[in-house]
């Protein structure tokens, strides 16, 4: 069984930082790419960021410049670094891998989100 557990969340005066973090654990074979996912109050969920085995990354329109998603592949743990928050960040991030496990195909994970409020 695999198990997606996030942390880092809280609260934040604008123009702050918070550093999330994932961490996979459980019978995993091997992870494709990791991302975080946000969704706010009365809103679908959205790509926040996305990072590939081999690093290569992609990130929101809103996030960019403000964001960086990085990765330790040898603990299965994904990082975002919030920077310049603003009140609009304000949602639960949710934590995504594409990985394969031992005894299953490959397919998507979802962690149970953290809660992330910027105050103005």
């Amino acid at each position: 069984q695999v198990q997606l557990v996030e942390s880092g969340g809280g609260l934040v005066q604008a123009g702050g930082s918070l550093r999330l973090s994932c961490a996979a654990s459980g019978s995993i074979f091997s992870i494709n790419a990791m991302g975080w996912y946000r969704q706010a109050p009365g809103k679908q969920r959205e790509l926040v960021a996305h990072i590939r085995s081999r690093g290569s990354t992609n990130y929101a329109d809103s996030v960019k410049g403000r964001f960086t998603i990085s990765r330790d592949n040898a603990k299965n743990t994904v990082y975002l670094q919030m920077n310049s928050l603003k009140p609009e960040d304000t949602a639960v991030y949710y934590c995504n891998a594409d990985l394969e496990t031992g005894a299953t195909p490959r397919g998507d994970y979802w962690g149970k989100g953290t809660l992330v409020t910027v105050s103005s």
